[in-house]
């Protein structure tokens, strides 16, 4: 089984809320999934990231793969220089 971390969609027509999820590869985007790790509401002004570190540095450090627009949140919200950090100490 293959665990990607990426967005689901949740909230109202033309409203779009996300969730940071771990979740199998082979299930649909708003489907089944494992762990909620974060949310992203990018129509707030400005756009909110909350991003629980602890869990998704546990799913990268299992070797979870994170989608274009996840890693890219994690950059911001710094958990992505947290992982490589620590994988360049081992």
């Amino acid at each position: 089984m293959s665990v990607k971390l990426r967005l689901t969609r949740v909230g109202k027509t033309k409203q779009p809320h996300y969730r940071i999820v771990a979740a199998d590869s082979r299930s649909a985007r708003d489907g089944r999934f494992l762990e909620i790790v974060g949310n992203y509401h990018p129509q707030a002004e400005p756009s909110t990231l909350n991003v629980d570190s602890e869990k998704a540095m546990k799913w990268l450090k299992q070797g979870a793969l994170p989608s274009e627009r996840v890693k890219k949140l994690f950059e911001i919200s710094g958990v992505w220089a947290e992982f490589m950090a620590t994988k360049k100490s081992k």
